[in-house]
């Protein structure tokens, strides 16, 4: 099958094509080839048709996406990244989206599809990317892509570590989560302070909770609100019956227990708590 090959010359600097990275949007385009190729390998491809990019900048990582078997669509904030990859990329037309991902309703773009999400995302907003696709689990089989080292660790941590917290457990109560590979800051323009790191996660066979899940999500939240301290402790805000606070995990830290833990405990809290509080 013959690769599609999009209009791009590979830029000596991004000025030289009229892209400037922009600090306020976390933007460090990414310079290596072969590594924006090892990224776009990390997706399987298989169970969905369609995928996003989020912020594309100048397509480093898009035309390794569109050599593969799959719909690609971008969507990216920056206009001038935008105009870029309008001329650039042809192949594209119509998939380009000028959106905030944050705040954009991507069931405008995909309805009820599934499809996987890929990036180099902004360190300033990394985050909040894993926190929508927890929301859009159920249509969201996979996700890899590139974060701040630190923060790609903590996703992928277990319990025990000083690193593992609330990005920890409600990520991997739903998905698989690998840590890939590192990334020097010399391969970006500008180059980072800090190394970067691939992850990815895929989606669980059964992503669905045996219990109730915004309570879940509360219990997790308020525990590593406060994670110096017992559960039996940080929970306090729930007003549980003392005799369900004398059971043994109610003496532990936050870090110490696994998410299949932290469900036992959303279950014997159930009775007793109102998710919605």
């Amino acid at each position: 099958m013959k690769k599609y090959k999009p209009n791009f010359n590979k830029p000596s600097s991004n000025d030289d094509q009229g892209v400037r990275a922009k600090k306020h949007l976390g933007q460090h385009f990414l310079t290596d080839e072969n590594i924006a190729s090892k990224i776009a390998d990390t997706l399987s491809y298989e169970g969905y048709e369609k995928v996003l990019e989020i912020g594309p900048g100048m397509g480093v990582l898009t035309k390794y996406l569109l050599e593969k078997k799959s719909d690609v669509h971008v969507i990216e904030i920056d206009t001038e990244s935008v105009e870029y990859l309008e001329s650039n990329y042809l192949h594209l037309r119509g998939r380009i989206h000028e959106k905030d991902f944050l705040k954009h309703d991507l069931t405008e773009i995909f309805q009820q599809e599934q499809f996987a999400i890929i990036g180099n995302f902004p360190y300033n907003i990394s985050t909040q990317i894993v926190f929508k696709v927890l929301q859009m689990r159920d249509q969201i089989p996979e996700f890899s892509g590139m974060f701040q080292k630190e923060v790609a660790k903590r996703i992928c941590e277990k319990e025990g570590n000083k690193t593992y917290g609330i990005l920890s457990v409600l990520t991997q109560a739903f998905y698989e989560a690998e840590y890939l590979f590192t990334v020097p800051p010399s391969v970006f323009n500008p180059p980072p302070k800090v190394d970067s790191g691939v992850l990815r996660l895929t989606r669980k066979n059964n992503f669905t909770l045996p219990c109730d899940e915004k309570l879940f999500f509360r219990v997790v939240k308020t525990a590593f609100n406060q994670r110096r301290k017992t559960i039996r402790n940080s929970l306090k805000i729930l007003n549980l019956p003392d005799n369900l606070r004398e059971d043994a995990i109610f003496g532990l830290r936050p870090e110490q227990l696994s998410f299949q833990r932290f469900i036992e405990l959303t279950q014997m809290i159930e009775p007793y708590a109102i998710s919605g509080k």
